[in-house]
């Protein structure tokens, strides 16, 4: 449900070309952080576990950003043939990923991961829900400028 939402922020965006992929922050309903990996046109990777601190989200993209190989990328099969990986560091599971269709697929997702994380572009949502003006107070203000 919320992950469509940021989708959609993340593909009306025009960021520059050389990021092909991007770290969102933003915050659950619950009050906890967490980011997604998401490709140059807002598909989700992966989506990490829920932080209590900005902070925490900010210091795992980093450490992602600074040095891949040092996460563990874990492979699994659902009972309904959909693949999906989580991405862990010392036994600790960070994030998990989408599901896919075929191991090709998922062997894709990752290398994706290890190809870009790296130069990724990190947004952040967190702070106000509401990036976009709402389509009301658009055409309020339109209305009055006639």
């Amino acid at each position: 449900m919320g992950n469509s939402k940021f989708q959609n922020r993340i593909s009306t965006l025009n960021f520059d070309s050389k990021y092909m992929g991007m770290f969102v922050i933003s915050k659950r309903y619950n009050g906890d952080y967490k980011f997604i990996f998401a490709t140059r046109k807002g598909k989700t990777i992966f989506t990490s576990i829920g932080c209590k601190q900005k902070s925490d989200c900010e210091r795992m993209i980093a450490a992602i950003k600074d040095n891949i190989t040092v996460f563990g990328f874990t492979k699994y099969k659902k009972a309904a043939n959909k693949y999906f990986f989580r991405l862990s560091k010392d036994g600790l599971v960070l994030a998990n990923s989408r599901k896919y269709s075929t191991e090709l697929m998922l062997s894709k997702g990752i290398d994706e991961i290890i190809k870009h994380a790296p130069m990724a572009e990190i947004l952040d949502f967190s702070e106000n829900d509401f990036v976009f003006p709402d389509g009301d107070t658009v055409l309020d203000g339109t209305e009055a400028m006639d």
